[in-house]
Order: structure tokens, then sequence, then C-alpha cells
């Protein structure tokens, strides 16, 4: 596990440094300190390389991957404001694995096949992941949205770019960055809560 991920971390710096088109098998090799025929036996092209550093991203830090933990969560938490602001903090955690790989493979995929059927299948399987979320949402959601227009706001704020240009280009800090997925979540999806107090 730890040469594997050595091999991807090298492959990252790599790919970021200069670019999809022009990162070499060698050249990850070299960064990793191991041979080529290493890294085509574990992860057989490029492309490949990719794809296990965007899965890897999607599991989040710690043991258990973050589709687990939002899972658990789910299960047993019942106020749906609560569900959405760890969606948040999940989304939090993971997009700074996952971001600047996805948008490489955007950026890849006007010039290479193998990197437009993953961008594809990463949009895709994004879309299934919220689909799946909104379903807990399905009794709480303000009048008007169906579970089809939650997914896809979900999907929406799940998304690279806003963290690109939230984070990446306007510098918010992580926590300001977080607060704003959950306040926008929870406004586009769910009504607004009764006013508590006496006047």
């Amino acid at each position: 596990m730890r040469n594997r991920n050595a091999i991807l971390d090298a492959a990252l710096d790599r790919f970021l440094i200069d670019g999809y088109v022009a990162t070499t098998i060698a050249a990850v090799a070299n960064t990793a300190g191991v041979s080529v025929e290493t890294i085509y036996k574990s992860f057989g092209s490029k492309a490949g390389l990719v794809t296990a550093i965007w899965q890897r991203g999607l599991t989040g830090h710690g043991p258990v991957p973050a589709p687990v933990r939002s899972d658990r969560m789910q299960q047993r938490e019942a106020n749906p404001r609560a569900i959405i602001a760890n969606w948040a903090k999940l989304t939090t955690e993971v997009m700074p694995l996952v971001a600047s790989i996805l948008l490489l493979i955007r950026s890849a995929a006007t010039l290479d096949p193998e990197m437009a059927t993953l961008l594809a299948d990463s949009d895709r399987q994004r879309l299934q992941r919220m689909r799946h979320n909104a379903k807990s949402l399905a009794e709480h959601l303000r009048p008007g949205i169906t579970q089809t227009a939650a997914a896809e706001v979900l999907w929406l704020y799940s998304a690279p770019d806003l963290y690109d240009l939230l984070v990446l280009r306007r510098g918010w800090p992580m926590r300001r960055y977080r607060r704003f997925l959950a306040d926008a979540m929870t406004a586009a999806l769910l009504p607004p809560q009764a006013p508590t107090g006496g006047g």
C-alpha cells in the first residue's frame, strides 16, 4: 500500500506540473523511484494512474471510506439540516483530494478519448451518488423540489468547479467553503425554518 501511494503521489505531482499529455510513465517511475514495469503492472496506463488517483481521493481520510461514513450517518440521523451539514463536512474533506485531478481529467478529455470516458464516468458516478443521497431528504424537501431535482442540486454543489473558484482562486478558507455548501444546499432543498422564540 505504501508503494502504491508513493506511485500515485508521484503521478499526481507530475500530472499537475507537466500536464496529462506531457507526463510519461517513465517520468512517474523516476519520481516514485520504481520501475516502469511496476507501474504498468499495477495500473496499466496513464489513464489507469489517473483513475486510481481519483478513486483514492473519493475515500477521504481515515480507514473508513467517506461514502461509507456518509451512509452510516444518513441511517442514524433524522434531522435533514444535520444530514446536509455532514455532507458539507465530507465534501470539504474529499474535495482537496479530488478537485485537482478532476479538473485535469476535464482538461485532458478534449484530447484523449480515455480521459473523455473517465470524465463521463466520474460525472455519472457522482450523479448516481447524489441520487442515493437525495433519498434521505425525500420526506423533507421543500414544495416543488423532486428527488431528481434534489440530486441535481447536490451534484452541483459537490462539483470541483466550486472548490476551484472559491477556494483555489478566491482563497476562501475551508471553514467558509463548508458553511457556504451547507447553507446553499439547505436553502435550495429544504423549507425555511419557522422562527423560534417569542416577541
